[in-house]
């Protein structure tokens, strides 16, 4: 007797009732550039479908949003002043703490999550505070960083995501909320994030290409995944709510390892150069449009209970012409 897997496969019915994996749109979240500025929604010429809008234009894409089910987004900046401080990032009237006011005016309900870094802000582009030789400065930083999310939190945002990948900084945001009031406010760790070549349409859209040398010294080496692991741990130690993997599609191995040594919600980013290369595949003819939701499946195979992702919006508005579940 030899195993006969296609008496499941061949008809609908039973190949959905053993679906392992599925897609929801409950488990996307939909990135958002917020630009400085009136009556701008112009498109990013580096990530085809994806736009910057100024404050008085968010209602669009929020209810866009909205009518196609998703209920969380997570919020990037570009101010129109830049220094060595990074000091909009936690200006009360900053670009961000007034986009997420007008959110929560526009839609109450609406799942706000504040990206926590500096490289936005700063006229050099690094994610954190200099010394005099041009190398961050870990535990300054730490600092800057809990005024950042006490200013969203301030603002009216549901969770923040620290992303500069500062040793500590876990520990220093918590500790800033508590001490603020904010103690049921979530985190979301960008725990195991890489110093990735994937970032480059992003940095981009976000100008926030560092002006002199590279991230090395604080985002994660491609080649390790074990060290993943530490840096997922020492997140959750230091009170994480949620853990990250970033980029995604490449770094899949890394999900898989984290949702089988963590008890823990696991959110997986699928990063600017995943979709620009999906994108442009699909508009050259090289694959067909339905490589999109397959390389999401794959990120929801190895272990990711929720996906941040530029192609959220249009998934989910393809699966209600299809009626997905």
């Amino acid at each position: 007797m030899f195993y006969r897997g296609r008496r499941l496969r061949n008809k609908k019915v039973p190949r959905n009732l053993i679906k392992e994996n599925r897609l929801s749109v409950e488990q996307l979240i939909s990135p958002i550039f917020v630009v400085a500025g009136n009556n701008i929604k112009k498109e990013i010429s580096s990530l085809e479908g994806i736009y910057h809008y100024s404050i008085d234009r968010l209602n669009e894409i929020i209810k866009e949003l909205q009518r196609a089910g998703i209920n969380a987004c997570i919020l990037f900046g570009i101010p129109e002043h830049k220094d060595e401080l990074g000091t909009e990032a936690y200006n009360d009237d900053g670009i961000i703490q007034r986009a997420i006011r007008e959110i929560k005016k526009i839609a109450p309900e609406m799942y706000v999550i504040g990206d926590v870094c500096m490289c936005e802000y700063t006229d050099h582009g690094h994610c954190g505070i200099l010394d005099r030789d041009g190398c961050v400065i870990n535990d300054e930083t730490l600092l800057y960083l809990g005024k950042i999310a006490v200013s969203y939190a301030k603002s009216g945002v549901d969770m923040v995501a620290p992303s500069a990948m500062m040793d500590g900084e876990i520990l220093a945001i918590r500790k800033a909320l508590d001490e603020t009031g904010f103690k049921d406010l979530p985190i979301m760790g960008y725990s195991a994030k890489y110093a990735s070549s994937y970032y480059g349409p992003f940095r981009a859209a976000a100008n926030s290409a560092p002006s002199f040398g590279n991230r090395s010294s604080y985002q994660m080496d491609i080649a390790n995944g074990n060290e993943a692991m530490r840096e997922i741990q020492a997140d959750i130690d230091e009170g994480a709510d949620i853990i990250m993997v970033k980029p995604a599609l490449a770094f899949l191995d890394v999900i898989k390892e984290a949702k089988l040594s963590f008890n823990m919600p696991i959110c997986a980013y699928n990063v600017s150069g995943e979709y620009a290369m999906l994108k442009m595949a699909v508009k050259q003819g090289i694959m067909k449009e339905a490589v999109i939701e397959e390389s999401l499946l794959a990120i929801k195979r190895a272990g990711a209970d929720m996906i941040i992702t530029y192609f959220a919006l249009e998934l989910a508005q393809k699966w209600q012409g299809d009626h997905h579940d």
